[in-house]
């Protein structure tokens, strides 16, 4: 049912209705905080309408206008005009459609944003109560975990294989297996081959500055730099010295040839290398296998199964140590590392014209860990410090607990702190 609101019989009947003052608390309400629903009010009363408008009519279209203001307060009425005729429906409204949450269902980010946003504002009202029991307790807790750093050993060599394996391994199960039934030599019978661990070695890469190595001049440097190396020894604390023969890994009582095709040419000068074949060169009855020692290779014609080697640009001097025993094994090392600090001082004073070197051992990559620690690791206190002070930046707020430096540095630090444990857990000096 519409009524029209601008007819002379509504209005009588919207006064009349006015002047009853029906008990409404809502109207009640509405009228003291409206100042233009008290115009109407002093009208019942028998005061004069005041004159806003040149033609007299302010105090007819405040009487049309109360209606409109006193049916759109009313909460029982529908308020939602008609743009065709102009009228308001007055019938009852329709009983509200109760929302998901008032229904007593529940979605999933509504149940967990709101106990989430209760325990994170519980959390943050405690530490703003008791700041210095959130700040110390971390602090006394790490001092106590980390007190057990202090006996982990430090002089102990670090063994990659040890830290970066697992302990009961199926590899190293299966890798036992090998090496019971297939044992190795290193001080009479080596081979390279029957290895089923990493070996301790020392390599040389020569690169020629000519077109080829296979020169005679080109050959006696690379045997100059061959007899520099097998020259070094090591001292000890008791005055020892452990030569380069003591330690290498040998065949027949002889040590391992780095480089066959130049071990071959140091006993024969009158070797002419313009005859060498590849990939397997026959000398006086014995294969010598060239593969995985020349690189560059420039191939002529061929003899057989092989191929003439018309030049090559790069060889390898590779030399093995023994580690089958836990004291060869403990001087290899050594040797390594006297090998690794002396190598730069022999190639400058061998003044080599004719090949480029450079070298890599099996303790490279250790060193190269090592190395990194002391000079990468150092740098992450200036990250962390840059990372502080973003934190603190980037979490400033409005909100004065949230806004407080102290609070804000305070959960950097405690953050900061578990960092710590983590880097001392992983053996690194941070």
């Amino acid at each position: 049912m519409t009524v029209d609101v601008n007819t002379p019989q509504t209005k009588n009947d919207i006064k009349k209705a006015l002047e009853e003052k029906p008990e409404i608390p809502e109207l009640e309400a509405l009228d003291a905080a409206s100042p233009a629903s008290q115009e109407p009010a002093a009208s019942a009363q028998g005061q004069e309408w005041p004159e806003s408008s040149p033609s007299g009519q302010a105090s007819e279209q405040a009487l049309e206008q109360r209606p409109s203001i006193e049916l759109e307060n009313q909460p029982t009425l529908q308020d939602e005009p008609s743009r065709e005729s102009g009228t308001r429906d007055l019938s009852l409204r329709e009983p509200e459609i109760q929302t998901p949450r008032a229904a007593g269902r529940c979605y999933c980010t509504a149940c967990l944003e709101a106990p989430l946003s209760r325990a994170f504002w519980r959390l943050g009202w405690a530490v703003a109560e008791h700041p210095w029991l959130f700040l110390l307790v971390p602090v006394l807790l790490t001092v106590a975990l980390g007190s057990g750093l202090l006996y982990l050993p430090r002089d102990e060599k670090e063994d990659l294989e040890e830290l970066y394996t697992p302990i009961r391994g199926p590899a190293k199960a299966e890798r036992c297996s090998v090496q019971a039934h297939f044992t190795t030599n290193d001080s009479y019978h080596f081979s390279a081959a029957r290895r089923s661990a990493e070996a301790s070695f020392a390599s040389i890469l020569v690169v020629g500055m000519a077109d080829s190595l296979l020169e005679e001049d080109t050959f006696t440097e690379v045997g100059r730099l061959d007899d520099a190396v097998q020259s070094l020894s090591v001292g000890q604390v008791n005055g020892t010295q452990i030569p380069y023969t003591q330690v290498c890994a040998k065949y027949q009582d002889l040590c391992v040839p780095p480089n066959l095709l130049l071990y071959t040419w140091q006993k024969n000068r009158r070797l002419d290398l313009r005859n060498v074949t590849f990939p397997i060169f026959h000398h006086e009855g014995h294969p010598i296998y060239l593969t995985g020692f020349f690189g560059g290779n420039t191939l002529g014609k061929r003899m057989g199964r092989n191929r003439l080697l018309l030049g090559t640009k790069a060889l390898r001097l590779l030399y093995y140590l023994k580690t089958e025993r836990l004291q060869d094994k403990l001087q290899s090392r050594q040797w390594l590392t006297h090998f690794l600090n002396q190598f730069n001082n022999t190639k400058n004073r061998l003044n080599l014209k004719k090949i480029k070197v450079v070298h890599f051992t099996s303790l490279s990559r250790q060193l190269e860990l090592t190395a990194t620690a002391k000079t990468v690791i150092p740098l992450f206190h200036s990250a962390y410090i840059l990372i502080i002070l973003f934190s603190i930046t980037s979490c400033y707020r409005v909100h004065k607990i949230g806004s407080d430096v102290f609070y804000l540095f305070f959960d950097v630090s405690v953050r900061g702190q578990e960092l710590a444990k983590l880097c001392h857990f992983a053996d690194i000096q941070c």
